[in-house]
């Protein structure tokens, strides 16, 4: 067992820890600094991984500019904070039950996928700039589109239900 993957496996046990406080947090401050925590530990694991641009990304975007807004967006409205914040639903135990089935089904894609891949340590550029820019604007331009689509879709959606008991 090497140091990088003791690193590795502390950093994917950091995440899962943090990932699992997000998720039950009572305070949705908390929860935000948890996925602070949660981010920058993927982002670790990017860098061991030899994609340091998708780790100065998820730095830089992720951490950065979406924790910031999201934390921005708590003070400057009048949402709680303090504890119960992040109430629980009747919807929870069903919730659970789909984030479990959701994890699973991951899982076996991502088995299927990359199962019997190796990432060869002399092959550094796997993260380069320039193969993720070929592998986004070439092959996979169509799902990067749809995903913006989507993301369009919620930020409609999320500023259609905010305006919702204005009128």
């Amino acid at each position: 067992m090497t140091a990088v993957t003791v690193v590795f496996a502390a950093l994917g046990l950091i995440t899962l820890v943090s990932a699992f406080l997000v998720a039950t947090s009572d305070q949705i401050v908390h929860a935000a600094l948890w996925l602070v925590v949660t981010l920058g530990a993927l982002a670790g694991l990017y860098v061991l991984l030899a994609a340091e641009l998708v780790a100065w990304v998820q730095v830089l975007i992720y951490v950065g500019s979406v924790i910031v807004l999201l934390l921005f967006a708590l003070m400057l409205t009048r949402a709680p904070t303090g504890s119960g914040s992040a109430t629980a639903t009747a919807n929870q135990p069903l919730a659970a039950v789909i984030a479990a089935a959701a994890t699973v089904a991951l899982g076996a894609v991502m088995w299927a996928g990359f199962g019997g891949e190796v990432i060869d340590e002399d092959e550094i550029r796997i993260g380069t700039a320039g193969r993720l820019g070929d592998a986004i604007f070439r092959t996979w331009v169509l799902p990067f589109e749809v995903l913006s689509v989507v993301l369009l879709a919620a930020l409609v959606g999320a500023i259609a239900l905010t305006r919702r008991g204005e009128r």
